[in-house]
C-alpha cells in the first residue's frame, strides 16, 4: 500500500512541476536562431497558402503540417510539396527545440510543441483542415 501512495504522489509531483515549467516558459522568446526560423516559416508560407486552402495540406495534433489529400495537387507538382511540408516540419520542430533551449529547459520541447499545436490550429483560416480527435476537420 505505501509503494502505490509512494508512486502516487511521485506521479503528482511530477504533473504538478510540469504544468508549473509550462506557465513559467516564455514562448515568446527570441533569439537570433528563433528569428532565422521565423524568417524562413514566413517566406515559405506564401507557398503553402494554396495548398492550405485547397486542402491538400493541413494543421497535425502534434504541431506539425502533413499532406492530407496529394490528389488536390497535380503529379508534376506533389514533390514539391512534399519538399514543402518537410521544410516546414524540420523549421517546426526546430522551433519548438530553440525555444525551450533559449528558456534553459531543453526537456520542455515536447509540451511546447504540444502547446504550439493548439496555437497552429486556433490561428489557422476558416477552410483550413487540421487533425481533431477523430481524424481531419475542416475549420
Amino acid at each position: 500500500m505505501k509503494k502505490i501512495i509512494l508512486r502516487v504522489a511521485m506521479l503528482l509531483s511530477v504533473l504538478l512541476v510540469s504544468q508549473f515549467a509550462m506557465a513559467a516558459a516564455d514562448l515568446e522568446v527570441n533569439t537570433p536562431a528563433i528569428t532565422a526560423i521565423k524568417n524562413n516559416m514566413q517566406a515559405r508560407h506564401g507557398q503553402l497558402a494554396g495548398f492550405y486552402a485547397s486542402g491538400a495540406i493541413g494543421l497535425t495534433k502534434d504541431g506539425l503540417i502533413a499532406v492530407k489529400d496529394a490528389t488536390a495537387v497535380p503529379l508534376k507538382d506533389r514533390g514539391a510539396l512534399n519538399g514543402l511540408v518537410s521544410a516546414e516540419n524540420a523549421d517546426r520542430n526546430n522551433l519548438y527545440k530553440e525555444i525551450a533551449t533559449a528558456n534553459g529547459h531543453p526537456e520542455w520541447q515536447g509540451e511546447i510543441q504540444s502547446t504550439f499545436a493548439g496555437r497552429w490550429i486556433d490561428k489557422a483560416q476558416s477552410g483550413w483542415f487540421y487533425q481533431g480527435a477523430g481524424g481531419w476537420v475542416k475549420k
